[in-house]
């Protein structure tokens, strides 16, 4: 078996993966809603998020969780990709010698693009920029949704909460304690002009 050959063997597999790892298909953000974009599954068919993911990489280097957020701002929040579809990717493209990976002083891995990676990006220009029309529209339709920091926001807070009650029951003061910062957070976005 050819070289070559193995690494298509292995983007087939990735590619059903990209439907079968976030749920039923690409529409279904991390917590199995499906994304307000509504044809964001048929979207990022096979392949698709691959040349996504390279073409911001492209624009400059990148961790996962900046290429998460990315993504997020540029369909204005309609869709989420989860982190059990975007590390397998970047892993498949690190295999492919599109991308390079470095670690550094935060421990976190940095992807780069490879001249090899931005020949495939210019053998595909047409997809390419075909998906970032498609995804600039996505935006436009979406607008005057929640914005995707403030969810991350939300999500971020329901998730400091479970935290902290999986440590054990809360006294009154903690809870007390708890629900004012709480309520000073609604006050603050309230009074926000």
């Amino acid at each position: 078996m050819s070289h070559r050959h193995s690494h298509n063997d292995h983007g087939r597999r990735f590619g059903r993966a990209e439907y079968s790892q976030d749920g039923q298909h690409l529409g279904h953000n991390r917590h199995g809603r499906q994304g307000r974009g509504g044809s964001l599954g048929r979207f990022f068919a096979h392949g698709d998020l691959r040349l996504v993911i390279l073409q911001l990489i492209a624009e400059k280097p990148r961790h996962g969780y900046e290429l998460i957020k990315a993504i997020e701002e540029r369909v204005a929040g309609a869709y989420s990709p989860s982190p059990g579809v975007i590390y397998p990717t970047l892993t498949l493209l690190e295999e492919l010698g599109y991308v390079t990976v470095s670690t550094g002083e935060s421990a976190k891995k940095l992807h780069e693009i490879t001249a090899e990676g931005r020949a495939f990006l210019d053998a595909n220009h047409r997809t390419v920029d075909a998906l970032f029309t498609r995804m600039g529209e996505i935006s436009r339709a979406h607008g005057g949704g929640t914005a995707p920091q403030i969810l991350r926001a939300m999500e971020n807070l329901k998730l400091a909460l479970r935290l902290r009650l999986s440590r054990g029951p809360l006294n009154e003061e903690q809870i007390n304690a708890a629900a004012a910062l709480i309520d000073a957070a609604a006050t603050g976005v309230e009074q926000i002009t």
